[in-house]
């Protein structure tokens, strides 16, 4: 008897943990569909330009904002967004996203005009502010850490990745084969099925939940001056930085930014952002880290199209086929990286990543004006992209491991406002070399087709040696995003430490104390 009722204990057991990984399984699949789909619409509308411009009658001037509207509100909206979903609940912030995500999609498919488009582009992406944070802080409580949330880490990355390099691809087919608009319509029965499921396989939020006031002040200095300081640097691209279109909104917004800290550590008595978090040792590195790898790599990813296109003479839509083989390489990579990270020491992936991508970089800095995809592009992008999908699963999870569960969505909001906002000046200040550094080579030569194929190439080879030294540098900081007991470590965690503002007495007792806890 007792034998019979201890094999159906067993297979009761059997099936409950299988029932309990179809059901994560589900939600890690709709996390990443949901992620996926926001990174994609950051780049997917670049190929598209010239069509939508042609199409809605856009000045080259206006034409830029299709770009920047989702940008500035994206990036201006994350930190708000994520707390809001540790205040309200993340389930439901994530149905809101995904439901605004989805409607301004369709308008902007049927916009009749530039003011629609860009419009609906700006709601598009204070949608994708609510819905980004939500995904990796359900990601974070959904999974303990482990292999588990390790496994989880590397499928959200990879499809965070993946998004923006498949953007120019799909923007180049679905373009040239169907039409502009279709880059916006293939969201709506994505994000539909997207929806139902969401009622389905995620958690309810608790009802239980104790009441908190949302931070106004805060909330308000700190997207203002987010926005002020992304709509300035993106002014870049046609103004120079001393044009008081760029110097004003920076000053502003980041003025703004700096109230927002007073506020927040001396006022406000339930912080939009609690400022004790960056006590967290593995979370201020990792952001750091972030930082500076999304600054050297959204600049790759703009200076190779322009090669390709520029110089090596390919249409949209081949330059879009050329980032394929980087795309498989950036999924390899976090995979890779995924399965690497409870097999190796925690200091190895954060310092390969950064190190294979400064390499990458490098490689890319001997880029000839008469080169080839085979020969000149091609490895090194393959490189590039392979280590920034080793770098960026290490990254993620260093950046909520350790966080209390009721303050998940906030640290999540921070580390993607590190990667977007790092990638926007990284991007501005790249591109001002290139063009500097070009300029000067044209003046030194009578200009010929081949002195300005020669010039543009100079230029951009300049900027991927800066890029690689950024690079490098994350390697360093993101060395500090695990523990090490060893004293040289320490001592350079010490020096570090104090040059991103934190405070020595804590290095050794809280923060790593902080570790333990985790």
């Amino acid at each position: 008897m007792s034998t019979t009722s201890t094999a159906t204990a067993s297979r009761t057991r059997e099936v409950s943990s299988s029932h309990t990984r179809a059901a994560s399984t589900a939600v890690l699949a709709l996390l990443c569909l949901a992620q996926f789909m926001v990174v994609l619409d950051v780049s997917i509308v670049n190929v598209a330009l010239p069509s939508i411009r042609h199409a809605l009658g856009f000045s080259q001037t206006a034409l830029q904002w299709v770009v920047n509207a989702y940008a500035l509100t994206f990036a201006g909206f994350l930190l708000l967004g994520g707390r809001l979903g540790d205040l309200f609940g993340r389930r439901r912030l994530f149905v809101i996203g995904l439901s605004a995500f989805t409607a301004s999609s369709l308008l902007c498919g049927v916009a009749p005009h530039e003011g629609v488009l860009i419009g609906a582009r700006a709601v598009q992406g204070l949608s994708a502010a609510l819905l980004s944070p939500a995904t990796l802080s359900l990601l974070t409580t959904t999974f303990p850490e482990g292999p588990q949330r390790t496994r989880a880490m590397g499928a959200w990355s990879a499809m965070a990745a993946a998004g923006g390099v498949a953007g120019a691809l799909i923007s180049g087919i679905v373009t040239n084969y169907v039409s502009w608009r279709w880059i916006f319509f293939i969201n709506v029965p994505i994000g539909l099925l997207a929806l139902a499921a969401a009622r389905t396989v995620l958690a309810a939020d608790d009802r239980r939940r104790e009441r908190h006031r949302l931070d106004l002040l805060g909330a308000l200095l700190g997207t203002s001056g987010l926005v002020l300081l992304v709509y300035g640097i993106t002014q870049t691209a046609t103004r120079s930085w001393g044009s008081p279109r760029v110097l004003i909104p920076v000053a502003g917004g980041v003025l703004e930014l700096c109230a927002f800290v007073i506020i927040e550590s001396r006022v406000a008595t339930e912080p939009l952002l609690p400022l004790g978090l960056f006590k967290i040792r593995s979370l201020s590195a990792a952001n750091a880290a972030v930082f500076l790898v999304t600054s050297s790599m959204f600049a790759t990813w703009f200076f190779m199209t322009l090669y390709l296109q520029n110089v090596l003479g390919y249409d949209a839509l081949k330059a879009g086929l050329a980032f394929l083989p980087s795309g498989f390489a950036v999924i390899i990579g976090t995979q890779v990286s995924s399965h690497l990270s409870g097999r190796v020491g925690p200091r190895v992936l954060p310092l390969a990543g950064p190190v294979i991508i400064a390499a990458g970089l490098l490689w890319f800095a001997q880029l000839p004006s008469r080169g080839s995809y085979a020969v000149h592009v091609l490895g090194p992008s393959v490189a590039t992209m392979l280590g920034f999908g080793i770098a960026f699963v290490p990254l993620t999870m260093a950046a909520v491991a350790g966080v209390p569960p009721d303050q998940a969505g906030i640290a999540s909001g921070i580390f993607q406002t590190s990667r977007q906002v790092g990638g926007a000046i990284g991007l501005a200040a790249l591109a001002t070399i290139a063009a500097t550094w070009t300029k000067a080579t044209l003046a030194a030569s009578p200009v010929t087709h081949d002195s300005v194929r020669s010039a543009l190439t100079a230029g951009y080879t300049r900027a991927f040696v800066i890029a690689a030294i950024v690079a490098a540098s994350a390697a360093v900081i993101g060395l500090l995003a695990a523990p090490s007991a060893s004293r040289a470590s320490r001592w350079w965690r010490h020096a570090i430490c104090a040059l991103l503002g934190q405070p020595w007495h804590c290095e050794q007792r809280e923060l790593d104390a902080s570790v333990q806890a985790r």
